[in-house]
């Protein structure tokens, strides 16, 4: 027997803002609102959700945990700019100038990387489908 993971929970003072900027950043919906806990997944039900929970402390430090994510139909670059522009900035948490990785932050500070391949690179275009 193994355990799967089911959500991923990320603490945050607006979990609407969060919510709105996931939601378009993966081209995800809203799943479930439960007073201050929104969670948001696939629109086919596929898992696992995140869980953006509101409280009432700020973000002090690195994260210890974060998202991956990779370009899917499109450039590296041009996802970067595209999630950029949708609220995400850059941020250097004292990553080698030479990684193949971009790391984001999203509107509340949250760390997350957009790898330097695209879906298509390292998983091979059969797997898009």
């Amino acid at each position: 027997m193994t355990s799967r993971i089911e959500s991923i929970a990320i603490d945050t003072h607006d979990s609407h803002l969060l919510a709105e900027f996931w939601t378009r950043v993966l081209g995800w919906e809203i799943v479930d609102v439960d007073g201050p806990l929104i969670e948001i997944g696939p629109a086919d039900g596929s898992g696992p959700t995140i869980d953006l929970l509101a409280v009432p402390e700020s973000k002090t430090v690195k994260n210890r945990l974060h998202l991956d994510l990779r370009a899917d139909g499109c450039t590296t670059e041009e996802e970067i700019d595209r999630v950029v522009a949708l609220g995400a900035r850059r941020v250097d948490v004292g990553q080698d100038p030479s990684v193949t990785w971009t790391v984001l932050a999203d509107p509340e500070g949250n760390e997350f990387c957009i790898l330097g391949r695209t879906h298509d690179e390292a998983h091979g275009p059969e797997s898009s489908a």
